[in-house]
């Protein structure tokens, strides 16, 4: 693996913030890497030096010294509870994309360069200060030419290079862990380190964020649940996407939604529901939100009402991984463990040689504990962890299109803990759950999967009588076909047995002519004598020998 020199002098840069941070001390104490801590005696910087960080702060620390692509890497390894221990999780989940701004004039120059346009003809206002700024891109608000209030999203300059260097770092580094790690096999770094590639790319192209939130928008059109803000498409190009600008309070405002009257209880259930109907009715889910995404309409504080932004990272699930998710969740929270352990064997997610009532009882043991808690005395991250210390156990493969999943659960398991702990999640989820699966498997469903098949019926049902005559004479012409195959196959039956026949008999005819010579020759003659004394065996055995051979000789 060569790299070239701009990605070495990165390494070095990423060398001297893990120095600077004291990360070497947390790589060197590391199974793989103790045999050489003794490296550090001729470490100079680290003689003397002390933290009052924690290890778990430090890494955090580095991460977003080093950049986006690492903030948001360690926002997604902190839903991997496998892979890391529970202190460095913990500090993983604080990641935030709070990063300086870049200057207003470049904002202004990309969205220039971007659209055609000057941004006077786009905009009759354009405000110089940034809304908010992260790893990837910085908003400014604006004023449509007809008065609408919208954000104008900007992709920050030079940023697609960085992250394509240190993604081929993380590469080569997953890579060498797929080598020379024996747990490799079943956590599958290079795949997990691919659909982050997959994610940090589709973030980088505002198009298909804006085409994301237009998606999300359909799915919720009407809803008192969740709004999505509008896309204003004439001005939405690949790194600059313009948007209708909402007005709420960030839900990590707690005490301002509580002085507006916000009924929070009502607002946790909401936020348990929207989760549901997103990964369960739509399969196509928001995977980013944090706290500085999800903000709160409190015109109405008995029904309030989500607003959303940000939609960069959507997750979506598969048929196959869609059906196997709904029915392991209702299966755990009908606390049916023995089923949970089918689903399992079934979707693949362990070896098929899995002992289905030993899975079951090391999922009760880890899940039942949780049952029967509000919200506050319970964490997902420690759930996770012991789901995975226990699938461990049973060579459970990482299914590395479940990560984002696991990222919004974890989001919404905090935001929940910050606005009602005392919510019980599983009463809540439980009732939508056995409703969707009525919805997927009731009348209803039947009756919409025959409208949707009616327009298929209604094209090929004047083909049908056609359709049926090839048919049937396809058949018959199949069954002659095999008719003949089995004529010839008798026929080939019946010449095998009778080879195998002639073979036999030949055999013993040559045995027994064979044996008429050998006794003439003990009794002193040979086979150039022909005498009335030759023995009466002899003669009887060479008889019976030449008939047999005789009996032997192929027929026409």
């Amino acid at each position: 693996m060569i790299l070239r020199p701009g990605l070495l002098l990165r390494l070095f840069y990423i060398n001297l913030i893990l120095i600077k941070h004291g990360l070497d001390e947390v790589i060197l104490a590391t199974h793989l890497f103790r045999p050489l801590r003794f490296l550090k005696l001729f470490m100079p910087w680290s003689w003397f030096r002390h933290y009052r960080q924690s290890r778990g702060e430090r890494i955090r620390c580095a991460l977003e010294d080093l950049g986006p692509i690492f903030v948001k890497f360690g926002q997604i390894l902190s839903t991997r509870r496998d892979l890391v221990p529970p202190d460095i999780a913990v500090e993983l989940a604080r990641l935030q994309d709070r990063v300086p701004p870049f200057p207003s004039a470049r904002a202004r120059a990309l969205v220039e360069e971007e659209t055609g346009q000057p941004v006077e003809a786009l905009f009759a206002h354009f405000e110089a200060d940034p809304l908010a700024s992260a790893s990837i891109a910085q908003v400014h608000g604006a004023e449509l030419h007809d008065g609408r209030q919208v954000v104008v999203k900007v992709v920050r300059p030079g940023i697609q290079r960085t992250i394509d260097n240190d993604l081929q770092l993380m590469y080569t580094v997953a890579r060498l862990a797929h080598r020379y790690w024996h747990e490799a096999y079943r956590l599958r770094p290079v795949e997990v380190v691919r659909e982050f590639d997959k994610t940090i790319h589709d973030e980088l192209d505002l198009m298909r964020e804006a085409a994301n939130a237009a998606q999300l928008r359909r799915n919720f059109e009407g809803s008192e649940l969740l709004y999505i803000p509008e896309v204003y498409w004439p001005a939405t190009h690949t790194r600059v996407m313009v948007m209708e600008r909402i007005h709420g309070i960030p839900i990590s405002h707690v005490d301002t939604l509580r002085a507006h009257g916000v009924n929070m209880k009502a607002l946790a259930e909401r936020g348990v529901e929207i989760f549901f109907t997103q990964v369960f009715r739509d399969s196509f889910f928001h995977a980013d939100m944090h706290p500085g995404n999800i903000f709160v309409d409190p015109r109405e504080p008995d029904t309030p009402r989500y607003l959303a932004v940000d939609f960069g990272i959507i997750g979506t699930l598969g048929p196959k991984d869609h059906k196997y998710l709904a029915e392991n969740f209702l299966a755990f929270f009908n606390r049916d463990y023995r089923r949970v352990a089918e689903l399992h064997v079934e979707s693949g997610w362990v070896p098929p040689d899995t002992r289905v009532d030993e899975f079951e009882s090391a999922m009760r043991v880890v899940c039942e504990p949780i049952f029967e808690r509000p919200l506050g005395e319970i964490s997902f991250g420690a759930l996770l962890m012991r789901l995975f210390q226990t699938g461990r156990r049973f060579d459970m493969e990482v299914q590395p299109q479940l990560v984002l999943l696991q990222k919004t659960l974890l989001a919404i398991e905090g935001l929940g803990r910050d606005l009602y702990p005392e919510l019980d999640l599983w009463r809540t989820a439980k009732p939508y759950m056995e409703q969707w699966m009525r919805d997927q498997l009731g009348t209803r469903a039947l009756m919409r999967n025959l409208r949707a098949e009616l327009p298929k019926w209604g094209e090929y049902l004047p083909q049908l009588p056609g359709r049926i005559d090839t048919a049937l004479t396809e058949a018959k012409t199949l069954r002659e076909r095999v008719e003949d195959q089995e004529r010839t196959l008798e026929r080939l039956r019946h010449e095998v047995r009778d080879n195998g026949r002639r073979n036999f008999a030949a055999i013993i005819g040559a045995a027994l002519i064979v044996s008429a010579f050998l006794i003439a020759g003990l009794d002193g003659y040979t086979p150039m004598m022909v005498t009335a004394g030759v023995p009466l065996v002899s003669l009887i055995l060479g008889a019976l020998g030449g008939l047999f051979c005789l009996s032997a000789w192929p027929r026409k």
